[in-house]
């Protein structure tokens, strides 16, 4: 599990097939403490497992699904990539909770730089997932988490701070960039819940047990 609070931006160093399989290398240097082999790491929000390391570099085997589900297919050597560590039990959770399973891939309609800060509208081209989502409610994108500005038809709007420009890929963001995307869990576990018609039953629980 993550928090959406990258800590440092990576660098591609291939993405290339072999055996069947796809093979991604990474360089970085903070996450590199305690990335040892089998351990997870999430890039750009996709939670990979560690396969190789040596030194300054992290190799990870990326399956044809995951390159189909997500935006890792757009990778080249440069590219630069969020690194996140999983959240340590205890730690502070500045962020939201972040599983690195990717919901769908967005695209980016438009930035419209306000000074330092930077409005983007984030399309959707699955509708379905919208409606995990509400106004200031949390998301995430490219494994940044975000604030949700506002909610349209096909999309969402974020604000995203001159830090976060900074030190993640959403600065680098152009219109017509795709972006993995991760719906709030807690949205997710809620919609299920009341479209299984359960949250009655459970209000009526209550009811009894205040009644007792």
């Amino acid at each position: 599990m993550f928090t959406g609070l990258v800590e440092e931006l990576g660098e591609v160093v291939r993405l290339a097939q072999a055996e069947g399989a796809w093979r991604l290398v990474i360089s970085g240097q903070r996450v590199l403490d305690g990335s040892d082999v089998g351990a997870s790491l999430a890039v750009n929000g996709v939670c990979l497992t560690v396969v190789e390391r040596a030194a300054g570099l992290l190799a990870f085997d990326v399956s044809p699904e995951t390159l189909k589900a997500t935006a890792l297919a757009d990778l080249v050597a440069g590219s630069p990539v969020n690194l996140e560590r999983p959240l340590c039990l205890g730690a502070p959770l500045g962020g939201h909770l972040v599983l690195g399973h990717v919901d769908g891939v967005g695209r980016v309609a438009r930035v419209d730089s306000g000074g330092e800060t930077a409005r983007m509208k984030i399309l959707v081209p699955d509708s379905g997932l919208l409606r995990y989502m509400i106004p200031r409610g949390s998301v995430a994108v490219d494994g940044v988490s975000l604030t949700v500005l506002a909610l349209e038809e096909d999309g969402f709007e974020v604000m995203v701070i001159p830090h976060t420009l900074k030190i993640t890929t959403l600065g680098r963001r152009a219109p017509g960039a795709r972006v993995n995307l991760e719906m709030d869990v807690i949205g997710k576990y809620l919609f299920r819940f009341v479209e299984r018609g359960e949250a009655g039953n459970v209000c009526q629980e209550l009811e009894r047990g205040e009644a007792r």
